[in-house]
């Protein structure tokens, strides 16, 4: 299965997944030509390109931190099939893996609310999917949640939202935040005004979860921004701005949807900019 541990520090980061899906490969890189972006990424007869729903688990100072939940799982056949989706994993599987059960996270942290970010934050019965853990979420990200337009509004759904808002599980954050002492989340708008990645820093090394400002490892020339971004400019100022601050902090990354790479680093592009790769320093794959 497709499980990858890294040290960070004191720390642990497990990236898990919870299944496959497909999205349109010219939606994924907007206006980069085809003829460049099938050669990282080949499409399928629909011109859909493969990704996966890439959870990361991290444990410190005792604690159990869930970034994203998984997939919309109540979507229905027509559903699925138009995003192709195969659950070959999920989350669930992998936390037991690493020996936990649902109740045992103690901090969700939902990067944004799209429907293949935080589609698992609860159950069929509409209770919290992890009912002892509270779920972070950026104060504008919610506010456009709960109040999506024409173009925000295929992205989330109500059913794994509001449930959570209407009981008090949500706790809302207002930009850079410490959750705990070296965990942190920091705004990074451009996806959407209230997208945020997260922050780990402990014995003097760090690792970044980049939500959706770095979908893919394949994204990482600067102006390979998607068609999804309702800011793109935005999107394009803070890619240029973070991508080169964490080169020079050798932060470990991790991306929401890369198929292949659960960790990387960023080196120097001949080309300028900087392309993520993948990191081999240590960790294992469990199996």
């Amino acid at each position: 299965m497709w499980m990858q541990k890294r040290q960070v520090g004191e720390a642990e980061a497990i990236s898990l997944t919870d299944g496959q899906f497909r999205l349109d490969g010219g939606a994924m890189f907007g206006t980069v030509p085809r003829v460049l972006w099938d050669k990282v990424a080949p499409p399928d007869e629909l011109n859909r390109i493969t990704l996966r729903i890439n959870p990361l688990l991290i444990r410190l100072g005792g604690k159990n931190i869930l970034v994203e939940t998984g997939f919309w799982d109540r979507g229905g056949e027509k559903f699925e099939a138009m995003f192709g989706v195969d659950r070959d994993e999920t989350v669930f599987r992998g936390l037991d893996h690493a020996g936990l059960v649902p109740e045992d996270i103690d901090l969700v942290i939902n990067t944004h609310l799209h429907f293949d970010h935080a589609g698992r934050n609860v159950t069929a019965l509409g209770e919290p999917t992890f009912p002892k853990a509270r779920y972070v979420v950026q104060a504008q990200e919610l506010h456009d949640a709960l109040n999506p337009h024409e173009r925000s509004r295929a992205s989330y759904i109500r059913e794994y939202i509001e449930p959570l808002h209407d009981a008090g599980l949500f706790e809302v954050v207002d930009g850079e935040h410490e959750l705990l002492p070296g965990l942190s989340v920091l705004p990074l708008p451009g996806h959407n005004l209230g997208q945020q990645g997260v922050v780990l820093r402990s014995g003097g090394q760090t690792l970044v979860y980049t939500a959706d400002l770095l979908p893919t490892t394949m994204h990482s020339p600067t102006a390979w921004v998607i068609g999804y971004d309702l800011y793109p400019v935005t999107n394009l100022e803070n890619r240029r701005r973070y991508f080169a601050e964490w080169h020079e902090q050798n932060a470990l990354i991790c991306t929401p949807h890369d198929p292949q790479i659960p960790f990387a680093r960023f080196e120097p592009n001949t080309k300028g900019g900087f392309r993520a790769v993948a990191d081999t320093q240590g960790g294992n794959t469990s199996s």
